[in-house]
Parts: structure tokens; C-alpha cells; sequence
């Protein structure tokens, strides 16, 4: 198994971006919101969740390689 040494902001960052997937994933499949508003702010929360998780994957896969 190989192990990466990675920095406290990356690790921060990489745990905020799969908050806003999950809440933007929860908020889709949640009822308390209308389904305008819902939607609206799910799909938001998912895209931002999404592309900005492709950066920091890159990097991890990168510092993976390099190991």
C-alpha cells in the first residue's frame, strides 16, 4: 500500500469539496425546499462539488505516481 503525504489545506479542501456534493446530492433527493429552489441549489452544489473535485484528484493522483 503506498502512502501520500498530503498538506492540511489540500485535505480541507478535498473534504469541502465532497460536502457540497453530498448536500447538493441530499438537497435533490430532500422535500423541504420547493422543487424550484431545490433543484436549483442542488444542481449548483453538484456541479461546483464536481469540477472542483477534478483538480484535486488530479494532484492526489499525481503525488500517487510520483510515490
Amino acid at each position: 500500500m503506498k502512502t501520500i503525504a498530503l498538506p492540511v489545506p489540500l485535505l480541507g479542501a478535498i473534504a469541502a469539496t465532497r460536502g457540497m456534493l453530498g448536500m447538493g446530492a441530499g438537497l435533490l433527493l430532500a422535500q423541504s425546499l420547493s422543487e424550484r429552489h431545490r433543484a436549483n441549489v442542488g444542481w449548483a452544489l453538484v456541479a461546483v462539488g464536481v469540477v472542483s473535485t477534478l483538480p484535486l484528484a488530479a494532484f492526489v493522483i499525481s503525488r500517487w505516481r510520483d510515490s
